[in-house]
């Protein structure tokens, strides 16, 4: 059984330390990226129709600014038209159709739409108003970003190449400096933006359209077989069948649009549980066809990594679990090979590729190297805080298609409008820092020193999950009773 232990550990760090390899390869092909290509702007009779999609669904604390931005957009009107794809059930109707009258009455090509049903969810609202778009190009925004005025004439130039299918521009962040959480979820975001995407674009790999802050050629789409809800990151899936089609992706670095990171953990693991169960879903549907297709091996590789991160969730968990037997079994005194097997890879493995990442990432945009090796531990110790649940989402996407979009709520101009009221218990975060903790005093009593900084990363990381959620279900229940008291006084 020992031996079934430690060759299952080795495993684990064998394929955990390879995606840590993959990042650093991706920040080595960064460095040698190009500065980013501006397209000619055209002239104005070349300039093609655009119709910009608004997706929204009970967004009534962001609708408003959204529609606002868009409206100051630096593009003729005769060949702009906006849609605003309502699903809402709540109040959001109301002040997004009277936002739409008022906009529509300046001269604005400006539509209200609402569908049957919230079939597809977001995928399913983009079809429908594809179905009905004037334009050749589709911008195409989420509610909580607030595109910049250029962002059309800055983009619509590189569609003078025949190929190109799509230009994403980079996300922004409005709250970056809210909290410790919104800082590091702008860090993470700046890691895929600014090297992960760089690096691709500049290698000649598949990257994706992000779902928001884009612009589609709208033949690509109808090329690629158009959106489809059978997976929750239909922005992804999407991206693959267009480029297995042969058309080509630009990203665009320098155009920004400024978006709205969550501001509670609740909301936080909501976004990051669809994403990690939607690209698991699209890699089950379309890997085989990547790897099959007629790619080079470099991009075969990017692709595999690309569409399979979130692996190393339920391997961060089992390495958890594993990490006390293998400093017990394989104790430094004894033996100088385990602090090659337990220490070093721990060590270099963990921090080594990540550093190179995010140090590069802040770099890139002109912000202090050091800012980012900062945070370094408490994005590591988010990261780790996330994986049980994240886990569950890498199992949800093996084994079923599709399912509920869950909305990430946006404080806007009211905080409290979107409070989730019940959340589970953190049980598996609990448990898992009591291993953890475990893991520290192991190390400790076993001289595997360099191994214990990370069994307290890992403590530290569950621990930080679980009393954040505690925390933010008490205040959630605090706000919510006075609510609940008046409504029992009347009654």
């Amino acid at each position: 059984m020992g031996i079934v232990l430690i060759a299952l550990y080795l495993a684990v760090l064998l394929f955990l330390c390879g995606y840590g390899l993959h990042r650093a390869r991706l920040a080595w092909l960064c460095l040698r990226c190009q500065a980013p290509h501006r397209a000619k702007r055209l002239p104005l009779d070349q300039l093609p129709t655009v119709t910009v999609q608004l997706p929204i669904y009970n967004e009534a604390t962001v609708v408003q600014r959204l529609l606002e931005a868009v409206s100051h957009l630096d593009y003729p009107r005769e060949k702009l038209e906006i849609q605003v794809l309502d699903d809402s059930d709540d109040e959001t109707r109301v002040l997004a159709e009277s936002t739409v009258d008022r906009l529509r009455d300046t001269g604005l090509d400006i539509m209200y739409v609402r569908r049957p049903s919230r079939e597809g969810y977001k995928a399913g609202a983009l079809d429908y108003g594809l179905r009905r778009a004037k334009g050749e190009l589709i911008a195409i925004f989420d509610a909580d970003f607030v595109p910049p005025a250029d962002f059309l004439q800055e983009t619509v130039g590189h569609f003078r190449q025949a190929n190109v299918g799509m230009v994403q521009g980079r996300w922004g962040h409005l709250n970056r400096d809210a909290s410790l959480l919104t800082g590091l979820q702008a860090l993470m975001l700046d890691g895929h933006h600014m090297v992960e995407n760089r690096a691709r674009y500049s290698a000649g790999c598949y990257f994706n359209f992000s779902g928001t802050a884009g612009i589609w050629r709208r033949q690509a789409i109808d090329d690629a077989g158009g959106w489809q809800h059978d997976t929750l990151t239909e922005d992804l899936d999407l991206s693959y069948r267009a480029q297995l089609k042969g058309w080509r992706f630009v990203y665009r670095p320098d155009v920004v649009a400024p978006s709205e990171l969550p501001e509670d953990v609740f909301a936080f693991r909501a976004q990051q549980y669809r994403w990690a169960k939607g690209t698991v879903q699209t890699a089950r549907k379309l890997l085989p066809s990547v790897l099959q297709g007629p790619l080079s091996r470099d991009q075969r590789l990017e692709a595999l990594f690309h569409l399979t991160p979130h692996f190393a969730y339920p391997l961060m968990v089992l390495l958890c679990l594993l990490l006390p037997f293998a400093l017990v079994m394989l104790p430094v005194a004894d033996n100088w090979v385990a602090l090659l097997v337990v220490d070093v890879p721990l060590c270099f493995g963990a921090t080594g590729s990540l550093a190179a990442f995010y140090a590069l990432a802040n770099r890139a945009q002109g912000r202090p190297v050091s800012e980012a090796l900062r945070k370094l531990p408490a994005l590591m110790a988010l990261g780790i805080g996330l994986s049980p649940y994240l886990s569950r989402a890498v199992l949800e996407g093996l084994l079923h298609d599709a399912g509920e979009f869950v909305r990430t709520p946006k404080r806007g101009l009211r905080a409290s409008r979107y409070l989730q009221r019940r959340a589970p218990l953190p049980v598996a975060e609990l448990f898992l820092a009591l291993v953890s903790v475990g893991s520290v005093v192991i190390s400790l009593e076993t001289d595997h020193y360099l191994a214990t900084p990370f069994a307290m990363l890992f403590a530290f990381g569950f621990s930080y999950m679980a009393g954040m959620m505690t925390m933010e279900q008490l205040a959630r229940r605090r706000a919510l009773a006075p609510s609940a008291a008046s409504v029992i006084a009347k009654i």
